[in-house]
């Protein structure tokens, strides 16, 4: 039964990132015919990020409110009527606000199901779980703008999937909701909040934002990235592809990996895996192929911390105190998306080009460093595994 209950929530999670996946190259083409200026498209795409930080404290007390199987549900069902809502209204003003609201919301639905993969998971197959977890969001954003290529841009026939789809997640919360584990006490009877768990992971807090600055900015700066060395933009999207494909592909042997061997070894390799990345990118940029092999390994080895950390959590904590690291997770994605990407562009300012891959690899090493000092292991964690 539990493990019928983990591929439901992973499927409902897939399904409902499809349609986020969906909903922002929608909307950035919309707003592109509009006429709409570059700074306010990306000031108006920042709404969605900018929801899930003011959502994320909240979200322990909701579920506490509501139920964890009720939260999801309205969130859901929210999602479905923002979108609608987009649709019919598209003026930027209502898109400002909508847009806000769709990252306050979604929120609901990312925590609890995370909370729920991480409760419903044996112990001894949590990191494969988590894994498959991880991939099949990367799948459904990723499969999201594919879907335009089949509906277009122009008019209702992309919202109505998108709305379909939440209302589909919403289906598949009710008749599941009776089923679902509900969300109490932590493993020290402590009821978990943002302020409580803050203090109580450092290492997989900083683990998450650096992989949410990596994460938003290779999407926004790998275009000026490659053609500051002549590369087609055919190219750097196919690189692009190719990076989200490793993502996809590995998560569930990363998973596998940190079972059997070490997960503070597993993160550790992780780390040393994206840096060789980073150096190795610069050397092989004017190569297409090389460049390719390298946004393979890259994009593969640097997603894989968000899952080591998620399988971390779960290994630490239980009931509200794994909600309320779930919600920490969002807060800091959300921050490292919003910090990243200016970093990021400072580096490149500074340093040329190569500033990009040079940034990542230095945040990926600040987490190698940290992991690997003594006086943190029980922040990194490793489960007492050889």
């Amino acid at each position: 039964m539990a493990d019928r209950l983990v591929f439901v929530v992973i499927l409902m999670a897939s399904v409902f990132a499809m349609a986020q996946g969906l909903s922002y190259p929608l909307l950035a083409f919309i707003l592109e015919r509009q006429g709409v200026p570059p700074a306010l498209i990306g000031l108006n795409t920042a709404m969605t990020p900018l929801g899930i930080i003011a959502s994320s404290p909240l979200i322990p007390w909701f579920a506490r409110w509501l139920g964890a199987a009720r939260l999801a549900l309205c969130s859901a069902l929210a999602l479905a009527a923002l979108l609608f809502t987009i649709g019919a209204w598209q003026s930027l003003p209502v898109w400002f606000v909508a847009r806000f609201l769709l990252g306050f919301v979604v929120n609901g639905l990312f925590v609890t199901s995370e909370t729920w993969v991480n409760l419903l998971a044996p112990p001894e197959r949590r990191g494969r779980l988590l894994g498959i977890f991880a991939s099949s969001l990367s799948a459904g954003f990723a499969l999201g703008p594919f879907t335009l290529t089949l509906t277009g841009t122009q008019g209702w026939p992309p919202f109505l999937v998108g709305v379909l789809v939440f209302l589909a997640t919403a289906l598949i919360l009710f008749l599941a909701r009776r089923r679902l584990p509900e969300i109490h006490g932590g493993h020290d009877g402590q009821m978990g909040s943002l302020l409580v768990f803050l203090p109580l992971a450092p290492f997989l807090l900083l683990s998450i934002g650096v992989v949410a600055a990596f994460d938003q900015s290779v999407l926004a700066l790998l275009p000026s990235y490659g053609m500051s060395f002549g590369m087609p933009e055919a190219s750097m999207a196919t690189a692009l592809g190719i990076l989200i494909v490793g993502n996809i592909l590995f998560q569930i042997p990363i998973g596998w990996l940190a079972d059997r061997w070490s997960r503070r070894g597993t993160t550790l390799l992780l780390c040393g895996l994206t840096m060789l990345g980073a150096l190795l990118l610069p050397l092989v940029i004017r190569t297409e192929a090389l460049t390719y092999a390298t946004f393979f390994l890259w994009g593969s080895a640097a997603f894989g911390l968000y899952t080591m950390a998620l399988i971390e959590l779960g290994e630490r904590f239980t009931g509200s105190m794994l909600l309320a690291g779930n919600a920490a997770f969002s807060l800091m994605w959300g921050i490292g998306g919003m910090v990243g990407p200016p970093l990021a562009g400072l580096a490149m300012t500074g340093l040329g080009p190569n500033g990009l891959p040079l940034a990542m690899g230095a945040l990926y090493l600040l987490v190698m460093v940290i992991g690997a000092v003594p006086a943190r292991l029980s922040c990194a964690g490793d489960s007492g595994r050889p």
